[in-house]
């Protein structure tokens, strides 16, 4: 069992910037890949970034891409979403996610296993 924790949400205006966290506990943080995900009101719950277990590979959704960065520190167990030049569109729930099966980087919900209970971020035009 893994147990993961959002934090960094908040009200922010359009270009500013966040900061997500997600606190992992229970088995080795390092055994998997992590992922962003987020869901806007009224729409399904979309891929955001995902990090392989190792650190060593990335990948983003296009429509972040150039402005967000996934990072992880396997010695604090946690994993960051640095969110810069954020727009309006980027207002949802962000959730964190954790798959521990190997292979092509997961970018589907269905391939991961933990789920953290989500935090808001809101982009004010």
């Amino acid at each position: 069992q893994v147990q993961l924790v959002e934090s960094g949400g908040g009200l922010v205006q359009a270009g500013g910037s966040l900061r997500l966290s997600c606190a992992a506990s229970g088995r080795t943080f390092s055994s998997y890949d992590m992922g962003w995900f987020r869901q806007a009101p009224g729409k399904e719950r979309e891929f955001v970034a995902v990090i392989r277990w190792n650190g060593a590979i990335t990948y983003y959704a296009d429509s972040v891409k150039g402005r967000f960065t996934i990072s992880r520190d396997a010695a604090k167990s946690t994993m960051y979403l640095q969110m810069n030049s954020l727009k309006p569109e980027d207002t949802a729930v962000y959730y964190c996610a954790a798959a521990s099966t190997r292979g092509v980087l997961p970018t589907l919900e269905r391939r991961y296993d933990y789920w953290g209970q989500g935090t808001q971020v809101t982009v004010s035009s």
